[in-house]
């Protein structure tokens, strides 16, 4: 019996006739993979049917609409990690034996790990585990899935080893049953879809970093190569927060909840704000010892950079200086200047659509001494006003500018950079599910935005994850590239503001209905979710806390 496909990969929307009970992975052989391959295009690792994801080994039984992920899609990335990840460790265990395998954060354009603590591994090593891994891609591996109830899944996480996993589902009640994969007679869990088989996981690479051993992931878009990069600072600002959440005995989401069961949350909320504020004491001192004057911020969409730059600015005046604030939007070119993008549309994000030349004299005139006019933009007319900003600064005095631009050479080029300081902020999730589960930094962003939008603008979650996609292409761009021009990286993520934001995420989660092309999203984080217990009682929150950008309470928005 056959039955109806449509297919969503563009505006126009193909159908095919199928048979009955036939999979995802085998339509997309039959029907689709000679077309994308003529065309460069990319192997689907997941596809999405009926606003749901589901694994390419689904079977269709009934009409429905299919479109197909690559990695070049974040929930595409996170299944084509997981395999990478389950073909790791069961290397490492064929080669090594037994080992305590960490999974600790994204890093290089990769994935840090560690192996027994971080002890050294021999080049000899090394060598087994890469060759191991070819093996197993090479054989092109089934993943066999399966799904266990509480009791029979906490019995097979004891006999493989796997503490955290187990320690989790013990405190998760909530959860009565759960997936697992079978790699030959290799056993792990994963919280989320898999690749059918190991052959899928190609174009990575391994080697050795620091004191663990980075798996690269492969570019994004077939054919552009593996993009390892050196990211030293971010090494370093993730080591530091390893050593805080050390020292507040919170190194998984299972520490992090039974905290809370035990009514310690308020301890751990204001030891993390502590670690925070002193974070900001030592900055603002190493400013004013290097006499710095342009204090340049950027990070990607919900980083908290306007909280963070303007509590700097309250600790640069504790140490007897009158920093001066400014944003980017002031500069914006009048409207009738804008540039479009390919769509034909303004592209309010580029660098092209600021004033680049009236800032860099702007700032020069300033650091001279100069009574400046600054521009004031007025969104509703589309252009610069002038004559109501008349502002000069006494010599030493610093400027704070933030903006998504602010690390971007070309937006600063006639700026000494001898006068710079360049700062990057995000928040560098550290705290993760188990061993083996990360919790993805863009989904910690997502879940602010999510609230934020909500509080502040009065989008629903539907909303957000829509343009969600498009505030990522914008980042890629203007923002991340430049992140390596940073002196110093920091984290604006707090250990405990996932229970936090769970709260008022999740009630926003469960509206988006079954017939949204969003539903696939909120189901996926409501499921990732489930692993955090509530943090009901947010007073404890400092009112200068970032966090307060997104929930609200906060004073300096």
């Amino acid at each position: 019996m056959f039955i109806e496909v449509k297919l969503n990969d563009s505006d126009e929307r193909r159908k095919f006739r199928v048979k009955r009970g036939m999979t995802l992975e085998e339509i997309y052989r039959d029907y689709l993979k000679d077309e994308a391959e003529a065309v460069g295009g990319d192997t689907p690792v997941i596809a999405k049917v009926n606003n749901r994801y589901e694994s390419l080994l689904y079977k269709v039984q009934k009409k429905c609409s299919v479109e197909y992920l690559d990695i070049g899609s974040h929930v595409g990335r996170l299944v084509f990690q997981h395999g990478m990840i389950m073909i790791y460790l069961k290397s490492i265990e064929e080669n090594l034996g037994r080992s305590r395998v960490e999974v600790q954060y994204a890093l290089s354009k990769g994935l840090y790990t560690e192996i027994d603590g971080g002890r050294e591994v021999t080049d000899e090593e090394l060598e087994k585990i890469i060759a191991g891994m070819n093996k197993i891609v090479e054989a092109d591996m089934p993943f066999e899935y399966g799904v266990a109830g509480r009791n029979r899944a906490l019995a097979r996480l004891k006999e493989a080893g796997l503490t955290e996993k187990r320690r989790l589902l013990k405190g998760a009640t909530n959860i009565k049953r759960v997936n697992y994969f079978k790699l030959g007679d290799f056993f792990n869990m994963f919280y989320g879809h898999m690749v059918p088989s190991t052959g899928y996981i190609k174009g990575f690479s391994v080697r050795r970093y620091r004191r663990g051993i980075l798996l690269v992931l492969p570019k994004e878009r077939k054919g552009s190569g593996l993009q390892y990069i050196d990211d030293r600072k971010l090494y370093r600002a993730f080591e530091q927060t390893q050593k805080w959440q050390q020292e507040l005995e919170v190194p998984f989401v299972i520490d992090m909840n039974k905290k809370i069961a035990e009514g310690e949350e308020k301890e751990i909320i204001l030891l993390s704000e502590a670690v925070h504020e002193q974070r900001i004491i030592e900055l603002a001192q190493r400013i004013i010892k290097e006499k710095k004057r342009v204090i340049l911020i950027s990070g990607p969409s919900s980083s908290g950079k306007t909280t963070f730059a303007r509590r700097f600015c309250i600790q640069l005046r504790v140490n007897g200086l009158a920093p001066l604030y400014m944003g980017t939007d002031d500069y914006f070119l009048d409207r009738d200047f804008t540039p479009v993008n390919e769509k034909g549309e303004k592209d309010f994000e580029c660098l092209e659509a600021v004033d680049v030349e009236l800032f860099n004299k702007n700032m020069n005139d300033l650091l001279a001494g100069k009574k400046v006019d600054l521009p004031t933009f007025d969104f509703l007319e589309g252009r610069k006003f002038f004559g109501k900003r008349i502002t000069e600064i006494k010599h030493g005095t610093p400027i704070v500018i933030e903006g998504i631009h602010a690390l971007n050479k070309k937006f600063t080029p006639k700026i000494d950079d001898k006068e710079k300081f360049k700062i990057y902020i995000s928040p560098l999730t550290q705290l993760n599910i188990d061993s083996h589960n990360r919790i993805s930094i863009t989904d910690s962003r997502l879940l602010r935005r999510i609230v934020r939008d909500y509080m502040f603008r009065g989008y629903s979650a539907e909303k957000t994850l829509k343009a969600w996609p498009n505030v990522r292409a914008g980042e890629n761009v203007n923002v991340f590239p430049h992140n390596g021009e940073a002196d110093i990286f920091i984290n604006s993520m707090h250990v405990y503001e996932i229970g936090v934001l769970k709260k008022f995420a999740e009630p926003l989660l469960e509206e988006i209905p079954r017939s949204s092309g969003q539903f696939a999203e909120a189901e996926r984080l409501l499921m990732f979710l489930k692993f955090f217990k509530t943090i009901e009682h947010d007073e404890y929150i400092p009112n200068t806390s970032i966090l307060r950008e997104f929930i609200g309470g906060g004073i300096f928005l």
